[in-house]
């Protein structure tokens, strides 16, 4: 007899989730997946003018607008005809990249390393650190009080959850709090360029209106080699770590295993060529990808709207009372496959293309952990790589850096057409996000955003299938099914925000 357990609502993620799921001789037998909120950015961009699109649409996330701003102004691009010139695209990858790096070294320190550090253990620390003294004093307080704290648990039963090794622990600990310093240097490297973070006003159409000069490049540089070393020399290794004293971890998780990636950060005029390309990999093939193929359900989603819709025709009509359905999110398919996206996605495509160095890279990390390319495919592969691809984008800004021209132009000109159609394809740092916009009449006739998270946490499709998320939590073991932290590890691997995929 399976029994019901709901974990509503979920935190340290993005946004407003419950997960339900059923549980039968100490393993996940089904899971769902429900963003409990509408938000509808999509309507409110009805009639509005072409070039408010990428000032709003920056306001359904607060950790990924950069994302939604590149979208937009990439599908706008497409629909006015205009290409950035070279210092355009590669300010924009410089802003973006700066957000990528945030965002991933946020997700493990501040949102997963607390489903695996021992924040207890630093009752053991009897150094001279100011902040290590203070937060061993707090955590002593908040065990006395009986209390769970809502960063990490402290009641007995959660004894013998987290790693072991108290040094390691501090050592975490330690770059947990260092990692906030950091967030906020990535934030100041991309504001460098687009003038405030979040919400950057510097992306427009045809490129980014912040001019390039040399203060500013030695500014962002400085910086950089900071963020750099904090990769290098704590986040990779202590990922690295984890997933040594974790080892059941690559086998947890596994989901779907068809990956998709729309390809982000060119390297060339008119993105011909990219850092990240684009690719599908379904059943461990990797194909091309047809934008064409990618279709949304809705049978269990509170929406009105038609089923099977591409996203250039989607509709978004909120059904709060709708039968059957039981979440905000959309169920999207790619030739009515359920996709995984994410770094995890990002790398499973550029190792099957055989690029290198990147395959290379992936290689290494594999070899110290002592692990084939499939066993990327679980919780503790995702975390894998995400860290590897923090130290290649980290990497990869400085040569973006060295390719800028001081004083040449970072943006064409464009008019607005009266009518016109245009899609902006590229990776958030949670993965393929798309931004589909139609123009009549000089304004939006329809946009449409299928963002990371409406993939990876969909609810069921119309064929019943389960998405990424739902899928990979069957099978997980549950030892306590009062304290489900191995479902809880499951979700966070993949990052979710459901801020952004209610829509």
């Amino acid at each position: 007899m399976s029994k019901s357990i709901k974990i509503d609502p979920f935190s340290r993620i993005e946004g407003h989730l419950a997960i339900r799921i059923e549980v039968a001789e100490n393993h996940i037998k089904e899971a769902f997946c429900s963003g409990e909120m509408f938000r509808g950015f999509e309507n409110i961009l009805n009639n509005r003018h072409p070039l408010d699109a990428q000032q709003i649409t920056q306001r359904i996330c607060g950790v990924c607008p950069i994302d939604h701003g590149i979208a937009s102004v990439l599908a706008q691009d497409a629909a006015y005809r205009v290409t950035p010139p070279e210092n355009g695209w590669l300010v924009r990858n410089l802003i973006q990249g700066a957000n990528y790096l945030m965002s991933h070294i946020t997700h493990f320190y501040h949102l997963s390393a607390l489903d695996f550090v021992d924040i207890t253990a630093i009752r053991k620390y009897t150094g001279n650190d100011p902040q290590l003294s203070y937060l061993k004093d707090w955590v002593e307080v908040q065990l006395a009080s009986k209390s769970i704290y809502p960063a990490a648990p402290f009641l007995p039963r959660y004894e013998g959850d987290y790693l072991k090794d108290t040094s390691f622990n501090v050592v975490a600990i330690k770059h947990y709090l260092e990692a906030l310093e950091i967030r906020a240097l990535c934030h100041k490297m991309a504001a460098v360029f687009c003038g405030k973070i979040p919400h950057a006003p510097a992306l427009i159409p045809g490129g980014v209106t912040e001019r390039v000069t040399i203060d500013k490049i030695i500014s962002y540089r400085s910086m950089l080699q900071k963020v750099q070393t904090f990769v290098e020399n704590a986040y990779l290794p202590d990922v690295l770590a984890v997933a040594k004293a974790f080892p059941d971890y690559f086998k947890i998780g596994r989901g779907c295993g068809n990956f998709l990636a729309y390809g982000a950060f060119p390297e060339s005029t008119g993105q011909k060529t990219q850092l990240f390309p684009p690719g599908v990999v379904i059943s461990g093939r990797l194909t091309s990808l047809d934008i064409s193929q990618i279709t949304e359900d809705v049978m269990y989603s509170l929406f009105a709207s038609p089923s099977g819709l591409s996203p250039s025709r989607g509709q978004t009509v909120p059904d709060p009372h709708k039968a059957m359905a039981y979440s905000w999110l959309k169920a999207p398919r790619y030739k009515r496959q359920v996709m995984e996206v994410g770094p995890l996605a990002r790398m499973m495509v550029l190792y099957l293309k055989g690029e290198t160095p990147v395959k290379e890279q992936i290689d290494v990390v594999l070899a110290s952990l002592d692990k084939r390319p499939d066993d990327l495919i679980s919780v503790m592969g995702r975390h894998a790589a995400r860290a590897l691809e923090t130290r290649i984008i980290a990497a990869r800004c400085f040569a973006w850096l060295d390719q800028l021209m001081p004083g040449k132009p970072a943006f064409a000109d464009f008019e607005i057409p009266d009518t016109g159609q245009g899609v902006g394809l590229t990776e958030a740092a949670r993965g393929a996000l798309g931004h589909w916009l139609e123009i009549k009449n000089g304004r939006i006739a329809n946009y449409q955003c299928v963002v990371p998270t409406t993939w990876n946490c969909s609810p069921r499709d119309d064929q019943g299938n389960p998405g990424a998320v739902e899928t990979a939590l069957v099978g997980t073991p549950v030892a306590d099914d009062k304290n489900p932290i191995e479902a809880a590890r499951v979700v966070r691997s993949f990052d979710p925000c459901i801020a952004c995929a209610v829509h």
